[in-house]
């Protein structure tokens, strides 16, 4: 899928890699960039269409639907991120409240639109660094994996990004080595004009890309997804 006048939206869309996407989006000719965030957004670009999106937020999601008429490609990229150490069960609770429910929250309330293009579905999952967030993500890739089988026979490609440190404010105290936000949003699109299942878009995750794609772990998923009937696949 090229994005060259496609409609992308991007949820998190206000900051770090999440702003830095929509300006790839942009500047590979996407017709219409809907641009997800809890805080009204101003945009110089008459292609972005704003959209107030928390997506823990029912009422929003189903506004924001209302507001989408047409959609190619859905970017999951809203996040929280808390460092903790597992003593709060509150801070993993609301981890999973955006991490997971909110991402399967707004692709189910999407789906039909991307269903209708023939569109492609994407959710990032970074490396883990922190426990809440960790579990959180695991649980958003084992459902991005479960989205992928269940709407193969729909027209929806989905795709799993999983990203290294980036150097965005939720990585400011670690001094390591990242990757900028610019080259992560320029591979990510690259790896969906490509149709890469799994997306490593940084030199951190291109160092176990290929060990992934390899390993008994992706080989039990495209394994599994044989055993998913036409008539599972009744999501939107």
């Amino acid at each position: 899928m090229t994005i060259k006048d496609r409609t992308v939206l991007v949820t998190g869309a206000n900051r770090g890699i999440g702003q830095v996407l929509v300006e790839e989006a942009l500047r590979r000719g996407a017709k219409r960039v809907y641009a997800g965030t809890r805080q009204p957004l101003a945009h110089l670009d008459g292609r972005v269409t704003p959209l107030t999106l928390d997506v823990t937020s029912v009422s929003q999601i189903q506004r924001a639907v209302d507001e989408v008429d047409t959609l190619d490609v859905l970017i999951n990229n809203a996040g929280v991120a808390i460092y903790d150490n597992l003593s709060n069960l509150d801070v993993i609770e609301q981890h999973l409240a955006v991490n997971f429910l909110g991402l399967l929250k707004v692709t189910h309330a999407f789906l039909p639109l991307l269903k209708h293009s023939k569109g492609a579905l994407a959710a990032l999952a970074a490396l883990p660094v922190i426990p809440a967030y960790s579990i959180s993500k695991a649980a958003a890739f084992n459902m991005t994996q479960s989205l992928r089988a269940l709407l193969a026979g729909q027209g929806v490609t989905v795709h799993a990004v999983v990203l290294g440190p980036i150097d965005t404010d939720m990585n400011r105290g670690f001094e390591i080595p990242k990757a900028s936000p610019e080259s992560a949003a320029l591979r990510i699109f690259d790896g969906l004009e490509k149709g890469e299942e799994d997306i490593f878009p940084d030199p951190a995750s291109q160092s176990i890309a290929e060990g992934w794609r390899t390993g008994a772990v992706k080989a039990l998923e495209r394994q599994f997804a044989a055993f998913v009937p036409e008539s599972a696949a009744n999501l939107g």
